[in-house]
């Protein structure tokens, strides 16, 4: 690309592509250059993680697969996220691959310029909801009100779930003359801030990099358009300190970096209307024309097809084939709105190039103080162990279809002989990878090992996985996975060498600590004993023999390492007997530490509690009433520990109702926000010692499930016990989701220094919405709907009686 000279305001005309004559005539105060200044632009972070809403399109599977053809038409692989009322991160192709950072309007008048970011009253609505007020679609009405009262946003946002386009329309209302309308958009091309060029067209406005394209272009011509470096030439200063832009540029030129697109839209009055595309393609004529059908579409066709109207296949289809749903409405205390958005929510959160690969959660926990340099996954990217909680709420609300197709592309994420630069041992799961199985993280977790097994015979119990099948996925996946269950292996794959000795694991499921964890025991004990009744049927009886012999002895040694009986936590309520939260050896009453981690110093192990004996409870390795765990239940629920090591804190509904419990991870957990100086998590690369991890909803879950249990083992889950659990702790989950109705990672707990302004309960910048959290949300209605836990194991009870 060549580099051009300034024009003088007479050649105005060949610098500006979407400039009319008129203007041309009366702006004579404007110089156009061809090549914008300022590269590679400010140094380039990801947008805020508290999503108050994400989308895409409904895609239906064909033979358990996503594909392009006549009878589904095109899969459209376009993601949306929205956050303080702004459209955030934007992804096409796979999942975790953004395409911008943000996309924010700008409205200007004689005497303002007020952007997106500024500080305006936002609100979100869903644009399709049934008569009970319960939202069918994923598309958003986000309407955003200056606070001086000059002029109102509202913005409808959804996907064209017929091509790779984002459909925004965009309606003002000012009654001040000679108000003008913007749009800016920042691209984050291929999922990276730095590498990417831009320039207006007579079309529209494009990015690029590689050959990955963007575009923006609008159902009325744009009235005039510029691009540059973000934050040196981006035109959002200029439009700040003069209202106007004087400077205005075609392209980036030869350099890339973090790029800006620019358009200004019009004046605006009374229901001033816009209609916007943000598409993607491979070349830049594929990405113009796939808006262009869009707009051609219209918005009410495309609007209509998203939802599933008519003829159309769309997410209200999807919701009406949850059968349960109708049924677990009742167990719901806001009849059934976050259990209809938590449906759309965690299908919306499956890629679809590789069918059934479920996602954390589509956000990069406290982005907008993480480097956005290199590209990064942040949570969109799969763990087994939240990607189990997702498929088992997929089975809990009916869609056993997406269970059992994440079940098969579980084998793309286990260690085996192809496995790029493995040179140890196989069977077990990757700790993260990508959807499309490429390696981030390695640690070895054996509750991500285990659970697959337990997966697969719940599939079978619910007959979604015929006898064959199951025969034919024990072989090929949960016979290794099971072996190395019960003789570990050597780790050896990039940097992760160590030999893992069951039930010891190298990280326990907060991937920090390794040793004898409640959590990760409670899960191999499960996965050993289904692994032991799926071998039986595949006609392997040696093994079975094996599997449940080996399950019994590490379910002989629980109490004995990880159940303390000289406890030193300063706490009237505790007699020093509970489940501590992890041990580095073999004996429970020793006085050694657990590592350091999160920023914080590492303490005496007797000093950590968490909720991971509950797990014992839901799979069936202990009776809800077993002592070992009835005993715990004080240290656990302890409010009056110091406040570091405690973990249970209670808040109060916003109708007067009464309290809930909320739970932090463990005592001293480090992964949120500084308490002494408020800063993000790792805020500017680093770990700080006040770092605090904050309460995190879906353990509220957690223990609604152990009430259920509790309620059954005393023959007490009756009318009025089935009311108190929906109303303490299902209606302690909706009161943690937003605005939007999404779940978050982390909510505020109070403590410390809230630089961010964070309501007490409301979700932090950690990641929203967690698709655990939606899960569990899930799990739990439903288990009060059937009066009996969802994740239970009656296999494991019977083995273990």
């Amino acid at each position: 690309m060549k580099k051009y000279n300034i024009i003088t305001t007479s050649l105005l005309m060949l610098g500006l592509t979407a400039c009319s004559t008129e203007q041309a005539r009366t702006d004579t105060h404007v110089t156009s250059q061809l090549s914008a200044p300022g590269a590679p632009g400010a140094e380039p972070f990801w947008a805020y993680s508290g999503k108050t809403g994400i989308g895409t399109s409904f895609e239906q599977y064909q033979n358990g697969a996503y594909s392009d053809n006549a009878a589904t038409g095109t899969v459209s692989k376009v993601w949306f996220s929205i956050a303080k009322g702004m459209i955030t991160e934007t992804m096409f192709g796979l999942i975790h691959q953004a395409q911008i950072k943000d996309m924010q309007f700008v409205v200007v008048g004689k005497d303002f310029t007020v952007t997106e970011t500024d500080d305006l009253d936002v609100t979100i609505d869903y644009l399709y909801k049934d008569a009970q007020g319960r939202p069918l679609s994923l598309a958003y009405k986000v309407t955003s009100t200056d606070k001086q009262g000059r002029f109102s946003l509202e913005k409808h946002i959804f996907t064209d779930p017929d091509g790779q386009t984002l459909f925004v329309r965009s309606i003002f209302n000012t009654k001040l003359d000679g108000v003008k309308a913007y749009v800016s958009v920042n691209p984050y091309i291929d999922n990276n801030g730095l590498d990417d060029f831009a320039k207006t067209t007579e079309q529209g406005l494009v990015a690029w990099q590689g050959d990955s394209y963007l575009s923006l272009q609008g159902a009325k011509p744009f009235k005039q358009t510029s691009v540059g470096f973000t934050g040196k030439s981006d035109g959002l200063n200029e439009l700040k300190t003069s209202r106007q832009l004087n400077n205005v540029y075609t392209n980036t030129g030869e350099q890339s970096g973090n790029v800006s697109l620019l358009a200004e839209l019009g004046e605006i009055g009374k229901n001033s209307q816009f209609d916007l595309t943000l598409s993607f393609g491979n070349n830049e004529q594929a990405s113009f024309k796939e808006g262009q059908a869009s707009l051609a579409r219209g918005y009410e066709n495309v609007l209509d097809n998203y939802n599933g109207k008519g003829e159309a296949l769309g997410w209200q289809d999807y919701l009406q084939n949850l059968a349960p749903l109708n049924t677990m409405t009742a167990q719901t205390a806001d009849n059934g709105k976050l259990l209809y958005t938590s449906a759309m929510v965690l299908k919306a959160q499956e890629d679809k190039t590789h069918a059934g690969a479920l996602i954390a959660s589509l956000s990069n926990p406290w982005g907008e103080t993480v480097s956005a340099k290199t590209g990064s996954t942040g949570y969109k990217a799969v763990w087994v162990r939240d990607f189990y909680q997702v498929a088992m709420a997929f089975m809990a609300m009916g869609d056993t279809a997406t269970a059992k197709t994440a079940f098969e592309y579980l084998e793309k994420v286990q260690v085996n002989a192809k496995t790029p630069g493995n040179n140890g041992d196989t069977g077990w799961f990757l700790q993260k990878t990508h959807v499309d199985g490429e390696l981030e993280w390695v640690g070895v977790q054996l509750d991500q090992t285990a659970m697959p097994i337990m997966l697969a015979w719940k599939l079978h119990q619910a007959d979604v996985l015929t006898d064959a099948e199951l025969t034919d996925w024990y072989g090929r996946m949960l016979k290794p996975a099971a072996d190395f269950l019960v003789d570990g292996g050597r780790a050896k794959i990039l940097w992760n060498d160590m030999q893992i000795t069951p039930p010891a694991t190298q990280q326990e499921r907060w991937e920090e600590q390794e040793g004898y964890s409640p959590s990760t025991t409670a899960a191999v004990v499960a996965g050993l004993i289904t692994a032991a009744d799926i071998a039986k049927l595949a006609g392997d009886d040696q093994n079975a023999k094996r599997y449940l012999e080996t399950a019994k002895k590490y379910n002989s040694d629980i109490e004995s390492m990880m159940f303390t009986t000289a406890g030193n936590l300063e706490s009237s309520n505790s007699d020093g007997e509970y489940f501590i939260r992890i041990g580095q050896d073999k004996y429970a009453n020793s006085n050694t530490k657990i590592n350091a981690n999160n920023g914080r110093e590492g303490f005496n192990k007797k000093q950590i509690l968490d909720g991971g004996f509950l797990e014992l409870v839901r799979y069936g390795v202990r009776d809800a009433l077993a002592p070992s765990i009835v005993k715990t239940l004080p240290e656990y629920d302890d409010e009056t520990l110091a406040d570091n090591l405690q973990v249970k804190y209670s808040y109060q509904f916003s109708d007067g109702s009464g309290s809930f419990p909320g739970y932090r991870r463990y005592g001293n957990d480090g992964y949120g926000e500084d308490e002494v100086t408020g800063t993000n998590y790792a805020e500017g690369g680093q770990n700080t010692p006040g770092q605090r991890g904050r309460v995190w909803p879906f353990f509220t879950g957690e223990r609604g499930h152990y009430e259920i249990a509790a309620a059954n083992a005393t023959q007490s889950l009756n009318a009025d016990k089935q009311q108190s659990i929906k109303n303490t702790y299902v209606k302690g989950l909706e009161q943690f989701a937003n605005e939007g109705m999404m779940l978050p990672e982390q909510v505020w707990d109070g403590v410390g220094n809230n630089k961010a302004g964070y309501q007490l309960g409301e979700g932090t910048n950690s990641a929203t919405p967690l698709a655990w959290t939606h899960a569990e949300y899930v799990k739990l209605v439903r288990s009060l709907s059937d009066k009996h836990v969802w994740d239970h194991y009656p296999v494991v009870e019977k083995a273990l009686k």
